[in-house]
């Protein structure tokens, strides 16, 4: 935990990260930079469009959003009695047993981390025309890559409040970017009449229409995370659940109105045609047609920084959740070490920096493509184990507050919860079902099945390991999901007898 050697015996590591440093806009640019809403419209929607051939990808969005409202009901009202940045493991181990808990923890890192490893893909991809374009010289993607994980990295050492300052540009121009071009479609639509039939709720009753939700809920990944900044928030109670709810709103608005442009510029008749023609061009293409070159340069560019947005966010989240299980002890304590000097988790942010770069070196050495094999395939995976993670924190949620006494109103511990719960698996159920569309294989593709079957695998283990805990070592396993105060308990050796048992009522942490 500290380090004794340290010059004047000062400690150069912690074990608790920096409270009472985020405000509400700080983790709301944190968790809507997760979701890279530019890369979704451009990149995302275009694409959607031309595997699926459904038109009602915004009614999908907006269906989407509201599924995902309600689960933050039960999300956000359970947050101020699990106040740490391991969000889903804690609400997991303290709502379905700290067992459970463990899985979900080695689910989130590797879930994040191939969230993390697929992005790097993209962001060679945006940034390697903008370069010969500005340059005139042709640089291999993955070495691109490789220098945005060295400012990734060097980031992820620092304040969180840097981190989240530079969010703050880069989210607000991509957001802006989205708007100028989705007000542009609109004002100039194909044929003259702008058309509302992407928007009819029909749509999510065709066949098919699976694939559109399948899209829009892997659209969401990265909303969730304003509860993995709860230790570092200012008056988390309040900051955590506003923050998560601005995010949903804002990404479901910006998802809505930027495909729903886009279909109204192309004509909904030909939106999935000339998407299959352009791919992600189409959104800039369009642009360049009704705004000029230098708007269409200039999307091209936020294009690319939606991504770094992305990139950054994403580390800090993988960095935390590495962090809350080292300082509980599932993993390593070396992971639960936080700098002394800002309190940035910096054995998690190791960890996430070490396997991006051996991702990308091994990516390169593969030969793959940028999107097709690294973005594409990596986010996909990634996308569907966190998606299981919210559809276990739904059930997680259920069974907290069924065997929990709180003051809340029954709509907020029990009915928002339940049908969280309900649609949450159904929603699962059909991104499974439509999963090689996801990835963009052949439906007897091996990896439409491999990846669901290896996250299961890794439950079983995760399952298998805490079990083993509790018969081998009882003092970590009844620190899991604990966050902060698991220190007095473990690493410490503080801890009294009585306070390795489970506590029958969880009182809410700052709460106002």
């Amino acid at each position: 935990m500290f380090n004794a050697n340290a010059p004047g015996g000062a400690p150069d590591v912690t074990s608790a990260l920096a409270a009472d440093r985020l405000g509400v806009p700080a983790v709301t640019y944190f968790a809507i930079s997760m979701c890279a809403p530019f890369t979704v419209v451009a990149g995302a929607v275009t694409t959607g469009y031309a595997i699926t051939g459904q038109i009602g990808i915004p009614i999908g969005f907006l269906a989407m959003g509201v599924v995902l409202a309600v689960f933050c009901v039960g999300y956000v009202t359970m947050a101020p009695y699990v106040p740490n940045a391991g969000a889903f493991n804690a609400y997991i181990a303290k709502g379905l047993g700290r067992p459970a808990g463990v899985a979900a923890g080695w689910l989130a890192l590797v879930s994040y981390n191939a969230m993390q490893v697929g992005v790097y893909g993209a962001f060679g991809d945006a940034a390697q025309p903008l370069i010969k374009s500005w340059f005139g010289v042709e640089i291999a993607w993955w070495v691109i890559s490789l220098g945005a994980w060295a400012l990734v990295a060097f980031l992820g050492t620092q304040h969180i409040d840097l981190n989240g300052k530079i969010l703050a540009v880069l989210m607000a121009a991509e957001c802006l970017v989205i708007l100028v071009y989705a007000v542009s479609f609109l004002l100039q639509p194909a044929g003259g009449v702008v058309s509302f039939e992407t928007l009819d709720p029909a749509h999510l009753f065709e066949p098919g229409a699976g694939a559109l939700f399948s899209l829009a809920i892997l659209g969401f990944v990265g909303f969730e995370t304003a509860v993995v900044f709860s230790e570092e928030a200012k008056v988390s109670g309040r900051t955590v659940p506003v923050a998560t709810y601005i995010s949903l709103g804002v990404t479901t608005l910006l998802y809505v109105l930027g495909s729903w442009a886009i279909s109204v510029a192309t004509g909904p008749g030909r939106v999935a045609e000339m998407a299959r023609a352009n791919g992600s061009e189409l959104v800039f293409h369009l642009a360049q047609d009704q705004l000029g070159v230098a708007m269409m340069g200039i999307g091209r560019f936020l294009y690319a920084t939606s991504v770094l947005a992305g990139l950054i966010a994403f580390h800090n989240a993988a960095a935390r959740y590495a962090f809350a299980m080292g300082r509980e002890r599932v993993l390593p304590a070396f992971f639960g070490q936080t700098s002394s000097r800002n309190s940035s988790p910096r054995g998690g942010s190791i960890l996430q920096s070490a396997l991006g770069l051996v991702a990308i070196i091994a990516f390169a050495i593969a030969g793959l493509h940028p999107l097709r094999d690294v973005f594409f395939i990596w986010t996909s995976a990634g996308s569907l184990g966190i998606l299981l993670l919210i559809v276990l924190t739904a059930f997680a949620i259920v069974s907290f507050f069924a065997k929990t006494l709180t003051p809340e109103s029954a709509w907020k511990r029990t009915i928002a919860p339940v049908l969280a719960a309900a649609s949450t698996l159904v929603a699962f159920v059909l991104v499974l079902a439509n999963f090689d569309k996801t990835l963009d294989v052949p439906a007897n593709s091996p990896l439409r099945w491999v990846i669901p079957g290896g996250y299961l695998v890794l439950l079983l283990l995760g399952l298998v390991w805490g079990f083993r805990l509790r018969s081998r070592k009882p003092r970590v396993y009844a620190s899991i999901g604990l966050g902060a105060k698991s220190v007095t308990r473990t690493g410490l050796g503080l801890g009294r007898p009585e306070d390795q048992a489970d506590t029958a009522k969880f009182a809410p942490i700052n709460r106002y």
